[in-house]
């Protein structure tokens, strides 16, 4: 287990990517979040814009409630359309708190960050919920580095989810600046997109992997040492991709996890040079 920063939460390695269960019948969802629980992954990401995954989750997740972390997400920048995400999401995950709780995906300084934070935003409905203690810890996920360092010079927060990916770092340290900041301010980081490689072009409908935007590494030697660099950058959990395939293949990988050698380093860049950065 990995403490989360500030939050205090001990955290399995590994996180599980709520859009995992998505669509999936009730059986399904149930028997690989009890597979995921015996593994010993306590930390359980989802968001209301992962179609039906919520719903699926809930009901999978409520015997192991009182177990396990549960982190959500808003991607409405209103405080009333925050408000109703966050009600439904309560409703749908069979709980009466987040242990997490993030803006989700915030990309743009001006129509994200400053949304947020402007009078009427997201963050009057997340911070009145923290006060009522139906959110414990609060955080964001980020998809730009502008977005990330704008929103943690606006408030002090536990958490911070971003890309950890060997293949944008070594293209464009996409990671970089944001991850220093966050290790200042003690902040529980959250690695996505462990296992992304190339970005699909666009309108190419995925053919194996529907439920990523991306094209995902599945190779099990490049996803054991995509996993050894992303759980070395000082990140306290690495969530996996929407795939049960690749979660399980996380799993299954994860007792293998070292220190990288120069030689797999070198390994990692040359692989890294022939992708197509997602971001």
């Amino acid at each position: 287990m990995n403490v989360l920063g500030k939050t205090g939460l001990n955290v399995s390695p590994i996180g599980f990517g709520g859009i995992v269960v998505m669509d999936y019948e009730p059986e399904q969802a149930s028997r690989i979040v009890a597979d995921a629980v015996e593994f010993g992954i306590n930390y359980f990401d989802v968001a209301p814009s992962y179609g039906n995954a919520e719903e699926k989750l809930g009901p999978a997740l409520e015997p192991f409630r009182k177990d396990i972390h549960l982190a959500c997400k808003t991607h409405l920048r209103d405080a009333k359309g925050a408000r109703e995400t966050l009600d439904q999401s309560l409703e749908y995950l069979k709980t009466d708190y987040f242990d997490v709780f993030q803006l989700h995906a915030i990309t743009d300084v001006e129509e994200d960050v400053k949304a947020v934070f402007a009078k009427g935003g997201a963050m009057e409905t997340i911070l009145d919920a923290k006060k009522a203690g139906i959110i414990k810890h609060v955080g964001f996920s980020a998809h730009s580095e502008a977005a990330a360092l704008a929103a943690l010079n606006e408030y002090d927060f536990d958490t911070v989810m971003l890309p950890v990916s060997f293949v944008l770092h070594y293209q464009k340290q996409f990671e970089s600046k944001v991850l220093e900041e966050a290790k200042k301010r003690n902040c529980g980081i959250i690695a996505l997109k462990t296992l992304s490689s190339n970005k699909r072009p666009d309108g190419q409908t995925p053919i194996k992997y529907k439920k990523c935007w991306y094209e995902p590494i599945d190779d099990p030697e490049i996803a054991e040492l995509a996993m050894c660099w992303t759980l070395s950058q000082g990140v306290s959990l690495a969530v996996s991709p929407g795939e049960e395939v690749l979660l399980k293949m996380m799993m299954e990988l994860y007792p293998k996890l070292h220190k990288l050698s120069e030689s797999e380093i070198e390994t990692l860049k040359a692989y890294a040079a022939s992708q197509v950065p997602i971001f």
